[in-house]
C-alpha cells in the first residue's frame, strides 16, 4: 500500500464520527455524605432533646425501629457471604485456618482490652468520694438482668452455638447460630464441586436483593441518628452525665487510646495505617455512635471491607465472629465499671480479686455479647466475685449506660473492622495493591458509586 493510499484512509477514518468522551463522574456535593448528614442530625437531635424533653422521649420507637429494619437483613447477609465465600474457596483447610486464627487474635485484643481497662481504672481512682450506700438501691432496678446473668457461662454460650433448628437463628437475629450454619453449608456445597454451583448461583443472586434492602433503609440513617441521640439527651438528661462525667469520661479516653494505640499498632504490622483505616469507615463508626448499635452497620462494612480487597471468606467469618468473641468496646466499660463502683462502695479490691475479676470477664464478656443490656448483664455476671459489692450497685450506672453504650458501640465495630484487616493479612486474604489504593484515595461518595449495579452486590449497591 502506497503512502498516499495510506494518507486517505487515515483522513477517511478522521471524519468518522467518535463516540462522546465520557464525563468524569460528579462528586456528591458534602451534605449528601453520609457523615455529614449523622453529624448534623445528632447536633440538632441533641439540642432537641435539651430543649423539649417530654417530646424527644417519644422519638425512640423511630430510631429502634431503624434498628429492627438493618437487624432483619443483617443474618441472611452473613448467612450468604458466608456460605457463597466458603463455596468459592473450595478449600476447607483455608477455612479452618481463618477460623483458628481469628480466635487467636479475637483473645488477644479483647484481654488486651480488658487488662487496659483494669490498669486506668487502678491509677485513676474514679468514684472515690462518693460513699454510695449498698442499703440505698433497689435490687428490683436491676432485677432482670441479674436473673439473666444467670446463664451467663462459657457452657451455655457454646450450646447457644449450635440451634435447636434450622431456621430458629433466623428468626431470632443469632449471629453466631447463623455462622455455624453458614460454614456446614458453605462446606457441604465446596465438596458438592459442580453439583452445588446452581445452589451457590441462587445465594449469590439472593445477596443483590438484601443489600438493595439495606440501600433502601441507609436512606433514613439520619433520621434514626437524629431521634436517638434526641432520645437520649431528653431522657436522661446533660445533669446525670455532669453527675457521673468522670466515669464517661475514663471510658471514652480508654476507648479512644485504645483504638488508636494498641490497635493501631496491629494495623502498623500489618501493613495499614489506623488513621486513614477510621477515616474509610467513618460513616459507619458516626452512625454506631448515635445509634448505639454496632451491628446495625454491619452489612455496609462488610461490603466495603470486600472493596478494599480483603477476600470474601475473611470478612464473612471474621467480621460476624467478632460481634461475639471481640467486644473490645464492652470489655474497657466492665473492667471500668467494677473499679467504679468498688471505689464508689469504698470496696477495696485486692490485686487477687482483680485477677478473678480479670479471669471471669473473659468468658462474661463474650457470653452476653449479642444480648440486649449485654453489659449490664455481664456486669451482674462478674460481680458476685467480689461479695462486698451489691449487684443492686450497678443502679448506680443505668443514668449513663446510654452515654456509654455510644462510645462502646463505636468501639466494638471499629475493633472488628481492624480485625478483619489484620486476621486478613495474616491468612494472606488482602490484596494490598487494591487496599493501599483505596485508603489513600478516601471512600469517595458520587452519583456513579451510588447507582445500582444489578450485577455484582458491590459497595456501589449500598450508596
Amino acid at each position: 500500500m502506497s503512502a498516499l493510499e495510506v494518507d486517505h484512509q487515515t483522513s477517511e477514518i478522521a471524519k468518522l464520527p467518535r463516540p462522546p468522551a465520557k464525563a468524569a463522574p460528579e462528586k456528591t456535593r458534602f451534605y449528601r455524605k453520609l457523615y455529614v448528614q449523622v453529624l448534623i442530625a445528632v447536633a440538632l437531635g441533641a439540642i432537641l432533646g435539651y430543649a423539649y424533653p417530654d417530646l424527644a422521649a417519644y422519638l425512640k420507637p423511630f430510631s429502634d425501629g431503624f434498628v429492627r429494619a438493618i437487624k432483619v437483613v443483617v443474618t441472611p447477609i452473613i448467612f450468604v457471604t458466608i456460605v457463597v465465600g466458603i463455596a468459592k474457596m473450595g478449600d476447607i483447610r483455608r477455612v479452618a485456618n481463618v477460623g483458628v486464627k481469628a480466635l487467636v487474635y479475637f483473645e488477644v485484643a479483647s484481654t488486651l482490652a480488658l487488662v487496659i481497662g483494669m490498669a486506668v481504672g487502678n491509677w485513676w481512682k474514679i468514684g472515690v468520694g462518693l460513699n454510695a450506700d449498698p442499703a440505698a438501691f433497689d435490687p428490683k432496678a436491676v432485677e432482670a438482668y441479674a436473673k439473666l446473668a444467670k446463664n451467663v457461662t462459657l457452657s451455655d454460650f457454646l450450646q447457644s452455638i449450635i440451634p435447636g433448628s434450622f431456621v430458629e437463628p433466623f428468626v431470632k437475629g443469632d449471629i453466631m447460630p447463623v455462622l455455624f450454619i453458614a460454614v456446614l453449608l458453605g462446606s457441604a456445597l465446596s465438596l458438592a464441586q459442580a453439583r452445588g454451583r446452581p445452589v451457590v448461583s441462587f445465594l449469590e443472586s439472593t445477596s443483590v436483593a438484601l443489600f438493595g434492602m439495606v440501600r433502601i433503609i441507609m436512606y433514613f440513617a439520619p433520621l434514626a441518628a437524629l431521634c436517638a441521640m434526641a432520645f437520649t439527651v431528653g431522657q436522661y438528661g446533660l445533669r446525670t452525665l455532669l453527675d457521673l462525667g468522670e466515669l464517661v469520661a475514663s471510658v471514652y479516653l480508654v476507648s479512644f487510646l485504645f483504638v488508636i494505640i494498641v490497635l493501631g499498632a496491629f494495623l502498623r504490622l500489618s501493613g495499614f495505617s489506623v488513621v486513614r483505616v477510621l477515616n474509610y469507615f467513618k460513616d459507619e463508626i458516626l452512625f454506631v455512635f448515635a445509634a448505639t448499635s454496632a451491628e446495625t452497620m454491619m452489612p455496609r462494612s462488610m461490603q466495603k471491607l470486600e472493596k478494599v480487597g480483603v477476600s470474601r471468606e475473611v470478612v464473612g467469618l471474621v467480621m460476624p465472629g467478632g460481634f461475639s468473641f471481640n467486644m473490645d468496646g464492652t470489655a474497657i466499660y466492665m473492667t471500668t465499671a467494677v473499679l467504679f463502683l468498688a471505689n464508689a462502695f469504698n470496696v477495696h479490691l485486692s490485686l487477687w480479686h482483680q485477677l478473678s475479676v480479670l479471669f471471669v470477664m473473659l468468658f462474661t464478656s463474650k457470653g452476653a455479647a449479642g444480648v440486649t443490656g449485654g453489659g449490664f448483664i455481664a456486669l451482674a455476671a462478674t460481680l458476685p466475685v467480689v461479695d462486698a459489692v451489691p449487684v443492686a450497685g450497678i443502679a448506680l450506672l443505668l443514668g449513663v449506660d446510654r452515654f456509654m453504650a455510644e462510645i462502646r458501640a463505636a468501639t466494638n465495630l471499629a475493633s472488628n473492622i481492624i480485625a478483619t484487616l489484620v486476621v486478613g493479612r495474616w491468612v494472606d486474604g488482602v490484596d494490598m495493591t487494591v487496599a493501599t489504593a483505596e485508603f489513600q484515595a478516601g471512600f469517595v461518595e458520587t452519583e456513579e458509586t451510588r447507582a445500582w449495579d444489578g450485577g455484582h452486590a458491590d459497595i456501589r449497591a449500598v450508596q
